[in-house]
């Protein structure tokens, strides 16, 4: 009798397989609104950081604005110029400045000067139910990330 049929120790090996496969790929689908809100917290603390340091380091004004309701900022000085955009989605939920205030629309403009920035800030980025939150230090340029909104 010739029997065309898969063996115990055969389904197990596919199944184990299949485990494991799903168990390396399903995680990287699930969290991908707070890994993009993450990333973006990255990228604009990187900048703030720059920025910080190339105005303390070139003793030249640099501006940079935070346009909420296009979801973009930019930096500019007399030579040097840089437009970003928030990607996947992700938005400016609110900025806080000491100054201003909390702010939910409109442009803010921070300056940074030879001696560094004027003041802290707080920035809150969302994408769905993800929430991330940059914190600059105005005295040392040190700019964290959070997750959540943090005051």
């Amino acid at each position: 009798m010739n029997k065309a049929a898969f063996t115990l120790i055969e389904l197990i090996i596919v199944i184990f397989i299949i485990s494991l496969t799903s168990a390396l790929i399903l995680p990287n689908l699930w969290g991908t609104s707070e890994r993009a809100v993450k990333s973006e917290a990255k990228r604009i603390g990187n900048t703030l950081r720059y920025v910080y340091d190339e105005a303390i380091g070139k003793k030249k004004i640099y501006l940079v604005k935070i346009n909420l309701d296009k979801d973009s900022w930019e930096f500019e000085s007399e030579n040097e110029s840089r437009n970003f955009t928030m990607k996947d989605n992700v938005m400016f939920k609110d900025i806080i400045v000491p100054s201003l205030g909390e702010i939910s629309f409109g442009e803010v403009i921070l300056k940074f000067g030879p001696m560094g920035s004027e003041e802290p800030v707080l920035i809150h980025l969302m994408k769905d139910e993800a929430e991330y939150t940059v914190t600059f230090n105005h005295i040392n340029g040190r700019a964290k990330v959070h997750e959540g909104y943090k005051l």
